[in-house]
């Protein structure tokens, strides 16, 4: 198991997506989870965001992480899964540019806020729709879909599970995270125990005692949490768990700022090292 961190710590300091990387490879890093999207962002184009655009060649992306001495553990391309739009356009873009840069895995999620005409029914055959066509995407291009829990179904084991049966592909996997399942009211330990056979990538976020108290059951997830070992999860619980599965990937730490991103990184090296 390997330590990486979320390009999101450097989003809340206004920096660039070299800037996020180098300094990921500077803290001491091996591993960096850098966030993609379709199109252009103004804030992006002049250095105020790590958020990339997936028009940008993949070699530039390539060369600044050979450069930084680091790898990249999995695209953060959050398609929408409820989307009958954009859901598998930009699924397959991610994919297809995940295959260019050499990566396995990309991460997806359904809408933390789905329209209200949207009922459960049929909530789940949109996503059981959408699935097919991006397996097949998945399964030509050898990429795992690590499907996130950050939504009102992902946010619930039961849901969840259910989505994971939509379709039956291997590439169809879970990219497991525990501060997001906390906030959704969710005991965490028994999510992990539910999917720990399909998980392909981890989100380490920890959820501050404060966070905890106000949100916990109104929300579904939350962008970035505190440092890992400042808040209310039990990394030695989990990482065991995951050994016990057999889970060899990396735990991508989410957290808001660089003094976090080094915690996290002192924390989670003392966690594995038991």
């Amino acid at each position: 198991m390997e330590i990486g961190i979320n390009l999101e710590y450097v989003r809340h300091g206004d920096k660039s997506l070299d800037y996020g990387v180098r300094k990921a490879s500077e803290i001491g890093y091996k591993y960096v989870e850098p966030c993609f999207l379709m199109g252009r962002c103004l804030l992006s184009n002049v250095g105020y965001c790590h958020v990339t655009s997936m028009d940008v060649d993949p070699q530039v992306i390539q060369a600044l992480v050979d450069d930084a001495g680091v790898k990249i553990s999995g695209l953060s391309t959050h398609s929408d899964l409820l989307s009958v739009e954009f859901g598998v356009l930009y699924a397959r873009k991610a994919i297809a540019y995940a295959k260019a840069l050499g990566v396995n895995v990309v991460q997806i999620c359904e809408d933390m806020h789905p329209p209200d005409w949207v009922t459960e029914e049929d909530a789940y055959q949109i996503m059981k729709m959408n699935l097919r066509a991006i397996s097949e995407t998945c399964a030509d291009n050898g990429v795992y879909l690590g499907i996130e829990q950050h939504g009102p179904y992902t946010g619930k084991i039961e849901s969840l599970t259910r989505i994971l049966d939509l379709v039956d592909s291997e590439w169809i996997r879970v990219n497991y995270d525990c501060g997001n399942t906390f906030l959704a009211g969710t005991d965490p330990y028994e999510m992990l125990d539910a999917v720990a056979d399909k998980i392909v990538h981890v989100h380490a976020k920890d959820i501050s005692v404060q966070q905890a108290e106000e949100e916990r059951g109104k929300v579904t997830g939350t962008a970035v949490g505190c440092a890992c070992g400042d808040g209310v999860i039990d990394w030695t619980r989990i990482v065991s768990r995951l050994k016990e599965a057999g889970f060899d990937g990396v735990l991508s730490v989410e957290c808001g700022t660089e003094d976090e991103a080094v915690r996290s990184l002192e924390h989670l090296k003392g966690v594995l090292a038991v």
